[in-house]
């Protein structure tokens, strides 16, 4: 792990996807320094500010005044936070702002959030105009190592979880860890669950080093740099390999079949359930349905659920607050998730911590005798 900055220091990490590579720039204090990266990169760009009202509170005009100071023209567009805005009401508001702004092709977007604000306002800058320059400032933890890496933008449907979308790609990440001090210690935790899943995916030694480390990432202490790189690193060079998910990206999802599916069937209400925490549950899922597959070992199952309850998130579906659907409505949520290829189920499973792989075959009744098994009590 020391091939990344400690804290105090900043730490690139390359996106290498040819004429379309970029850099995440992470480090604590660098939103100030967010106009002079952006006229860097896009020189003459004129932007539009994407965020909602909590983050515009905490972070806005420390923002405005960096683009202002590198004489970068901004507007800003504000929503509301949380999960409901990744909607077609809230794209069409953002997509109306971009317009009203007289924003070209050349000028940029920028949405400073977290996964829901990059999300949405990612998915705007792909279509206006067929396709802006994209500028990524995550403030929160899930953001910085996950949704802002990898050009996946996209809104949810009465039908699932970010089943309406586009690829594409940002032209800089601005990760400032320092911005993660304003998060709700709920917040961080739900975050750290996409952390730990890249150790999860085929890093067991990265697996093994959160397990020691995790209190100084949670204190903001040298190992949060150190942990947000490690984990942009590895997704970079995954999505260098495969941007599109044809074969490898899928590892990615990890958790996430299960875990959209618990999103849905809790109508995406972040006082039961967010991301993060659904992710959370679904890695552990994803761990002893293997195990009950004979796969991969009780242990190891054992010993997921053991860190990510440590260190405070849920990890079973009797951890979430009211009543679940049945396990066959659950298993229609599972099925209607875009991990689905002509009707056979796709799950990320795994031969033990860090040996995750695609099973393309899975069948649907062993899904619901497994649900069953896990039923609330």
């Amino acid at each position: 792990m020391n091939d990344h900055a400690s804290a105090g220091h900043q730490t690139t990490v390359k996106v290498g996807l040819g004429e379309r590579s970029y850099e995440i720039v992470i480090g604590p204090g660098i939103l100030r320094e967010a106009g002079n990266l952006l006229a860097r990169t896009l020189p003459g760009a004129r932007t539009a500010i994407v965020t909602d009202e909590t983050v515009a509170g905490f972070h806005l005009d420390t923002l405005k005044s960096a683009l202002e100071n590198a004489g970068i023209g901004n507007e800003v567009i504000t929503v509301s936070p949380g999960e409901k805005s990744k909607s077609f009401e809230h794209l069409q508001a953002v997509v109306d702002g971009i317009l009203s702004a007289r924003l070209e092709r050349g000028d940029a977007v920028i949405a400073l959030g977290g996964g829901v604000v990059g999300d949405l306002a990612g998915f705007a800058s792909g279509i206006v105009r067929r396709g802006m320059n994209f500028v990524q400032i995550p403030t929160s933890l899930l953001a910085q190592v996950d949704s802002s890496v990898g050009g996946k933008t996209g809104i949810n449907s009465a039908h699932g979880k970010n089943l309406i979308g586009v690829f594409h790609q940002p032209r800089l990440v601005i990760a400032d860890t320092a911005l993660l001090d304003t998060l709700t210690p709920r917040e961080f935790r739900a975050g750290y669950a996409e952390v730990a899943k890249y150790g999860l995916i085929n890093q067991p030694d990265f697996f093994e080093w959160l397990e020691k480390n995790w209190e100084d990432i949670f204190a903001g202490g040298p190992a949060r740099v150190d942990a947000i790189a490690r984990s942009c690193q590895s997704k970079a060079d995954i999505v260098a390999r495969d941007e599109r998910e044809s074969g490898e990206r899928a590892l990615l999802n990890l958790g996430h079949t299960f875990g959209h599916a618990l999103e849905t069937a809790t109508a995406y209400d972040s006082s039961r359930l967010v991301h993060g925490e659904a992710v959370s549950i679904g890695m552990v899922m994803a761990h002893r349905f293997s195990a009950r597959m004979n796969l991969a070992s009780v242990d190891d199952a054992q010993r997921v659920e053991a860190h990510l309850r440590e260190v405070g998130l849920p990890t079973r579906m009797s951890d979430i607050k009211g009543d679940l659907p049945d396990e066959e409505r659950l298993l229609t949520y599972i099925a209607q998730d875009k991990k689905v290829s002509r009707g056979a189920l796709t799950f990320i499973l795994t031969n033990g911590i860090g040996r995750s792989f695609i099973a393309r075959d899975v069948p649907a009744s062993e899904v619901l005798s497994f649900l069953r098994e896990n039923r609330p009590q």
